[in-house]
């Protein structure tokens, strides 16, 4: 079976869930001025690389026009610094396909493929969805499972049937907020498959328990400071990596005090990085959010001082 390490690419450390910067006007179009300055500064920041069109980068929203575009600009700011994994999940098989292709010839390193959502297909559904997704590509494919948006769990059996079926699938997102989960799929995977964390708050438990890495929503705002703190559990320093994470807690609390991305987008309007500006049924964060953004992000950059 081929690995990630296999197929040239290590998927390891801290890769941020982009989110996509709108201008404050009719339409609100994408602000492409904001968005390669996010670019930029997330490879100032030493990230492994960035992940754009996930939910984060409200890709429902989107259209398909946008969303070939962002993962193009993307994949063209980047310019190799940082790996660039597209988002391209769909709850349609044929256009999770047509967007991974996409993303494929405009050069992404590898696709992130979320369960199907809404329409809840059985586990058999599942294992055929990502089976031909994967093989409509070369790239490697990070699994995306998020039951508590999709609405389905990917059972860790039918993961690794997938797996058994499709070389190219090599990690996946683990969202379920189950450490528990998280650690059953690196025994029972062991090497053949990469476990990042979905949710920022559980990194340093499941790196403890096997995972590389993080698919970080914080790493928008603060991307040197989680990567530190990523790269300190991978390495095994306990008690450097659980102050480093137990000081960006609060952050990442905040991150999801709303529906995500209201909250980072506040969090960068703040930094003046990008307009508050998210794309409906979404909301901009209330004046609550935004106060407890703005209390956490005061309250890290004091104690690092």
């Amino acid at each position: 079976m081929l690995t990630s390490h296999a197929m040239g690419l290590r998927i390891e450390g801290t890769y941020t869930a982009l989110v996509t910067p709108f201008r404050d006007e009719p339409g609100q179009p994408i602000d492409w001025a904001a968005f390669d300055a996010l670019v930029d500064a997330q490879v100032a920041g030493g990230v492994a690389g960035i992940v754009p069109c996930g939910t984060t980068g409200e890709s429902p929203t989107l259209s398909h026009e946008e969303h070939g575009q962002v993962v193009e600009r993307a994949v063209k700011r980047a310019n190799k610094r940082v790996q660039v994994i597209a988002g391209a999940g769909s709850n349609s098989t044929r256009e999770a396909v047509g967007l991974a292709q996409h993303a494929e010839r405009v050069g992404a390193d590898a696709v992130m493929i979320v369960v199907p959502y809404y329409n809840r297909p059985s586990q058999e559904g599942l294992f055929r969805h990502f089976v031909d997704v994967a093989a409509s590509v070369r790239l490697p494919v990070v699994v995306y499972n998020i039951p508590g948006r999709t609405g389905i769990d990917l059972a860790a059996e039918t993961l690794v049937r997938i797996c058994s079926f499709a070389g190219n699938v090599v990690a996946v997102k683990e969202a379920t907020g189950n450490v528990l989960r998280a650690q059953k799929l690196v025994q029972t995977m062991g090497d053949r498959m990469t476990v990042l964390s979905g949710d920022d708050a559980l990194t340093l438990p499941m790196v403890a328990c096997g995972a590389r890495g993080v698919i970080s929503v914080t790493s928008n705002v603060l991307p040197a400071e989680v990567t530190r703190a990523t790269r300190l559990a991978l390495e095994g320093r306990q008690e450097e990596a659980r102050r480093a994470h137990l000081a960006l807690l609060p952050v990442h609390d905040a991150m999801f005090l709303e529906a995500n991305p209201g909250p980072v987008k506040a969090a960068l309007a703040l930094r003046g990085a990008a307009k508050d500006v998210v794309r409906p049924p979404i909301c901009t964060a209330t004046e609550a959010t935004r106060a407890a953004v703005a209390a956490a992000l005061d309250a890290y950059v004091r104690g690092a001082r």
